[in-house]
């Protein structure tokens, strides 16, 4: 098997249904954390160079935050599936690795007759016990690689980005006198197409998706705006 390129990997990364969903919350989580930051300020009386640093310092942050989180726990799961390899690994050195009744086992209960997943296990223990091991043991099918882990964190990076643009553009381009209502749609109508395709993309129930991401959005702004107003 030829041994895959990193542009490869790339593509696969951008295929995967896991890494558009992911990419939905992240765009969702820069949408409702930089309006809330924004409109908490806005409630307080903030001018717009203060609103435009805050949106600024919202999104740098937002945008670290996501990619690693993103990145941490993607190379969490890497070194938690090279644990299992090395388990497996010294359990075959020391003759106590799985055997072909617990494969079957596992193969039957997935819905094979008892015939056919003895002789698919059978078959297994000849061509690869390893990954036999693994995926029964484990739920490991592939390992997560190093530039899975590094797309991941980029990914919801940049996701978390282009969330976040939506109401830092309109910081920066209205007046604050009427950008605060401004700010509210466009969070609603931004959400709803976001989570509209992230719902698609994801193969998701797109009515439950919407409606869960509108409350919350819609929870977190307006708690935001009004302890800017009560506060101040």
């Amino acid at each position: 098997m030829a041994r895959k390129t990193l542009l490869s990997e790339l593509r696969d990364y951008l295929q995967e249904r896991s890494s558009r969903r992911a990419w939905a919350l992240a765009a969702q989580d820069g949408i409702i954390a930089t309006a809330s930051i924004l409109l908490g300020f806005a409630g307080a009386g903030a001018g717009d160079r203060t609103l435009l640093l805050a949106a600024s310092a919202a999104t740098v942050a937002g945008m670290l935050s996501a990619g690693g989180a993103a990145w941490s726990q993607a190379a969490a799961e890497r070194e938690a599936e090279l644990s299992a390899i090395r388990e497996e690994k010294a359990g075959f050195d020391e003759d106590e690795g799985v055997d072909t009744v617990d494969i079957a086992d596992y193969y039957e209960k997935k819905g094979l007759s008892r015939d056919l997943a003895e002789r698919v296990a059978a078959q297994l223990m000849v061509r690869s016990p390893l990954k036999a091991a693994l995926e029964t043991e484990h739920g490991i099918l592939v390992l997560t690689s190093r530039a899975e882990v590094m797309f991941t964190g980029i990914g919801c990076s940049l996701a978390f980005a282009f969330g976040a643009s939506i109401p830092f553009a309109l910081t920066f381009l209205l007046p604050v006198s009427i950008e605060t209502w401004v700010i509210v749609l466009s969070v609603l109508v931004s959400l709803t197409l976001i989570s509209i395709a992230g719902a698609r993309a994801g193969y998701m129930d797109v009515r439950n998706t919407v409606v869960r991401t509108l409350t919350v959005g819609l929870i977190t702004v307006s708690a935001t705006y009004l302890l800017g107003e009560m506060a101040f």
